[in-house]
């Protein structure tokens, strides 16, 4: 099962990213959904924002770290 992460392909945090790749979306699409929310909501949609980058740990697999573990392994192969 996947787990919700923030998704390291960011723009401001990582949060639209972390959705789309969950939800299996594009990320532009949920960015733009967030950015009509905004308009339709008054802003208030950043409460949740702000909550979900809060909670939602970065995802380790796309980590900068994880990339140049992945990178030496196939270097010294």
């Amino acid at each position: 099962m996947a787990k919700l992460t923030r998704s390291n392909k960011k723009v401001i945090a990582g949060v639209c990213g972390g959705l789309a790749e969950f939800f299996g979306l594009s990320a532009s699409a949920v960015r733009i959904v967030f950015v009509l929310l905004l308009f339709i909501t008054f802003g208030s949609v950043c409460i949740a924002y702000l909550i979900l980058m809060a909670i939602l740990p970065t995802n380790p697999q796309n980590s900068a770290e994880s990339y140049v573990k992945r990178m030496n392994d196939k270097l010294n192969k």
